[in-house]
């Protein structure tokens, strides 16, 4: 006798935990991946089924759960209406990562517990840190981006090293800073009407773009400075090359914005997010296999 899992899931329980939207947080994990000098591989997969399967989706679900969304977020057009199923799902998806991440190390458990109640923190109802503009976007912005750097690179190390590089968690972390803004760009109307004040609506339609532009040339002069120090210059030559169709889109699409505001959209704004995690996963895929290979 077989189980078909998605006939005991509901539809809406499986769109609002948004799988394929991890494809856009593995940049910052494939580039811890391909820090640490020697790799246990097992530990490394294990932490992306962890992160990539398990917690990020949980994170999205719980942020459905309380939003309970009618517009277009986070890769869905149309999303559904959620269920008491989802938050089950939910618990039971971060319990299995936490008791997932013991194999691997108790600074990663710790961690991961850090990044979760973080996550809860900022969606939920009673805390909602999501009503801070500057809180709320450093919170995401530390827990994508420096957090988990951190986690991959200590528990996918071979000697599980605490000494992880700190260049790289400010480029990660300068990375999420210059994404983040503009997944809120098109939705300032309905965040409004949620009593949600995003650091975009701080900043504005226009200023949410000078401010992404800023952080991502940031993140690169770090990036520089840290591949510079591990005399490394022609790998971050490889990365700049396959984050320039990121650039040209984020440059063509402000452009459109200065001179229509309502292009600041759902559809270019996946547009944005498509082109820029392709470019960095490719990227840093390509300095991953350079360093298995070299």
């Amino acid at each position: 006798m077989t189980i078909n899992i998605n006939s005991m899931l509901q539809p809406s329980t499986i769109q609002l935990l948004r799988l394929p939207f991890s494809f856009f947080l593995l940049p910052v994990s494939l580039f811890a991946l391909s820090q640490p000098l020697e790799t246990n591989w097992w530990n490394a997969g294990l932490l992306l089924i962890i992160l990539h399967l398990l917690v990020f989706p949980a994170s999205n679900g719980y942020n459905s759960y309380m939003d309970r969304d009618e517009g277009p977020v986070g890769g869905i057009q149309k999303p559904m209406q959620p269920t008491r199923q989802l938050l089950i799902i939910v618990f039971a998806m971060d319990t299995l990562a936490l008791l997932l991440s013991l194999f691997v190390s108790g600074w990663v458990f710790a961690a991961l517990l850090i990044y979760i109640l973080a996550s809860r923190a900022y969606s939920s109802r009673n805390v909602r840190l999501k009503r801070y503009p500057i809180l709320g976007f450093l919170v995401v912005i530390l827990c994508q981006g420096a957090l988990v750097f951190w986690m991959v690179y200590h528990g996918s190390h071979a000697n599980q090293s605490l000494n992880v590089p700190i260049t790289a968690c400010i480029a990660s972390t300068l990375l999420m800073g210059g994404a983040y803004p503009l997944t809120q760009v098109y939705q300032h109307d309905a965040d409004e009407r949620d009593g949600i004040y995003t650091i975009s609506m701080l900043t504005g339609i226009k200023g949410t773009f000078i401010l992404s532009g800023v952080l991502f040339t940031l993140a690169f002069l770090v990036l520089g400075l840290h591949f510079a120090l591990q005399l490394e210059a022609d790998r971050f030559l490889v990365l700049l090359v396959c984050f320039l169709p990121v650039q040209i889109n984020f440059f063509s699409w402000a452009k459109k914005v200065w001179r229509n505001q309502n292009e600041a959209n759902y559809e270019n704004l996946m547009k944005m997010n498509r082109v820029a995690a392709l470019g960095g996963n490719l990227g840093f895929l390509i300095i991953l296999i350079w360093k298995i290979i070299g």
